[in-house]
C-alpha cells in the first residue's frame, strides 16, 4: 500500500466516490480508475470494458476490473457514448497499475454533461481521509 504522500492524485482531473477519474480532452472525456483504487486492488489481472457506440447514464455499470484480490464494478462518472476503448488493457491489464492516468486509461466518451460537478482533487483527498 502506498502512503498518502506517494498517492498520485492529479489536480487537473475530476473524481467520483467510486474512485473513477475523468479528464476532459476537447469534446471527449477520458476515464479510468484512480491511483488509490489500483493501489487498493493490487495487481490488475483483467479489465472488462464496453463496446464502442454504447451509451451510459451517470452511475451505470460500464465494466469490471479484476485483481488477484477481487472483482470490482466500474461506474460511469458522467453520461455519454463510448467512442474508444483502451485495447492495450486486454493483453496488458497491469498498465492500470503502472500508469493509471496515462497508458492505463480505460474508455473515452462523448459526454452528455460536464464533469464539473464531480470531486476535484482536494475533495477526493478529503473523501479518502487524506
Amino acid at each position: 500500500m502506498k502512503s498518502n504522500e506517494e498517492l498520485n492524485l492529479p489536480e487537473s482531473l475530476r473524481y467520483t466516490d467510486e474512485h473513477v477519474w475523468v479528464r476532459m480532452e476537447g469534446g471527449e472525456a477520458v476515464i479510468g480508475i484512480s491511483d488509490f483504487a489500483q493501489d487498493q486492488l493490487g495487481e490488475i489481472a483483467f479489465v472488462d470494458l464496453p463496446a464502442v457506440g454504447v451509451r451510459f447514464d451517470a452511475g451505470s455499470d460500464f465494466g469490471t476490473v479484476e485483481s488477484l484480490k477481487s472483482v470490482n464494478q466500474l461506474y460511469m462518472p458522467i453520461p455519454g457514448e463510448v467512442v474508444a476503448v483502451n485495447e492495450e488493457l486486454e493483453s496488458t491489464p497491469t498498465l492500470v497499475n503502472v500508469s493509471p492516468y496515462g497508458e492505463g486509461w480505460m474508455i473515452r466518451i462523448r459526454p452528455d454533461a460536464s464533469a464539473e460537478s464531480l470531486l476535484d482533487a482536494a475533495g477526493y483527498r478529503a473523501l479518502l481521509g487524506l
